[in-house]
């Protein structure tokens, strides 16, 4: 291979703290994350270590505020952490993403004394979350789940199956949606369950054609007792809640896409300019300058949308339309630019000697995660046209 070395993206970040931001998680990718990724994906092993080191760098809340130990930073320089990251290895991007998202609960909606309890340790105490939404047969009709939370005295007895759950098995803190009440979204209500509770097991975990490295479990509630002080808002406000954490979530599942497209394209790029065929490097053939060109442009795009979406967030304003419209042009971006990675590579890239193989099937969840695409493309649809009629 070429030692052409993939040039670092030129980001416009806000601060000159930012900056500095980019710039530990950029040494903490070369010298910590990136060296093992391959191998550690090949063998299925998660780098609780790294998550660790993470956290011990002040890098697992970053959109929070610092009077509970987050970051104070705008999402529109977290986001980019989290591409970089994903460049990396998509395992701890999409990691710190979920976990960011399992924070999303208490942050904006526990109380004074919730928060001073649990949210310091949950975002600067090396803790690892999950979040506990989607079910066997609730997916994208997350509105019908059916575990449910039985008050008894001033406890909730909570029992039911999650399914899908990253981290399933190995969080030290799952955010639960659980019905307390009428059927449909009105009767849901988010708990903070502690990931050694009494009655909480996880099934083993599913067997992916990618993230091998990330934990994907079933979570097992058998009559979980949690008091009340764990109840986080109000009852039947929970699925309010969950919408509210997926919009930001989608937006970190975007930043990951273009970090996974990224790292394919620079594989791309090193390939194509080092490999001779017919007496020239191969990236002199217009066919392939053409992809190269389109990967790019298809990159630069997603970022700007991702980055518009925060910069709305950052600001107070509504960003849900623009959240959708990113998780779907990003994530399908990025499964159309390793594929023509692999491509670019021809034989080499269907093999593991190379990264790009792993790339694409990475990319695919990423197109299912947080809200399928199909998902995306409905609620985009209803900010322009309305509900749909019954």
């Amino acid at each position: 291979m070429s030692d052409r070395a993939p040039q670092p993206v030129e980001r416009r970040l806000p601060t000159e703290e930012s900056r500095q931001l980019v710039a530990l998680v950029r040494d903490i990718v070369s010298k910590e994350i990136a060296p093992r990724a391959a191998e550690e994906e090949e063998a299925g092993r998660f780098p609780r270590e790294v998550f660790t080191l993470l956290s011990e760098s002040g890098l697992l809340g970053l959109p929070y505020g610092s009077d509970h130990g987050g970051g104070d930073q705008p999402y529109e320089v977290y986001l980019q952490v989290l591409e970089e990251l994903a460049a990396a290895r998509l395992t701890v991007g999409l990691g710190v993403s979920v976990h960011s998202l399992a924070c999303h609960a208490l942050a904006g909606y526990g109380t004074d004394e919730q928060r001073a309890a649990h949210l310091t340790e949950m975002l600067s105490g090396g803790l690892l979350g999950a979040y506990c939404l989607s079910e066997p047969a609730s997916g994208s009709d997350a509105a019908s789940l059916r575990t449910k939370a039985v008050r008894d005295g001033d406890d909730w007895v909570i029992t039911g199956t999650k399914a899908w759950i990253t981290h399933g098995g190995i969080a030290d803190f799952c955010t639960v949606l659980a019905r307390t009440g009428v059927e449909g979204p009105r009767g849901i209500t988010a708990f903070l369950v502690p990931g050694d509770a009494e009655g909480l097991n996880a099934a083993l975990p599913e067997k992916k054609m990618g993230m091998k490295g990330s934990p994907t479990a079933q979570l097992h509630f058998d009559g979980v007792r949690v008091g009340d002080d764990r109840r986080i808002g109000e009852e039947g406000q929970g699925f309010a809640i969950a919408l509210s954490a997926l919009d930001s979530g989608r937006l970190g599942i975007a930043a990951c896409a273009i970090g996974v497209a990224q790292a394919a394209l620079d594989e791309a790029v090193a390939y194509a300019t080092d490999r001779r065929q017919f007496g020239r490097p191969i990236a002199d053939f217009q066919g392939l300058r053409f992809m190269l060109a389109d990967m790019a442009t298809q990159i630069e795009a997603g970022r700007a949308l991702y980055l518009e979406a925060a910069r709305l967030r950052d600001a107070g304003e509504p960003f849900s339309r623009q959240a959708a419209m990113a998780k779907l042009f990003c994530t399908d971006a990025a499964m159309r630019v390793t594929t023509d990675a692999v491509q670019v590579l021809g034989g080499y890239g269907y093999t593991q000697d190379f990264p790009v193989e792993r790339l694409m099937r990475e990319a695919k969840v990423l197109q299912i995660v947080e809200g399928t695409n199909q998902i995306q493309r409905m609620v985009i649809a209803r900010h322009l046209a309305g509900p749909e009629t019954r």
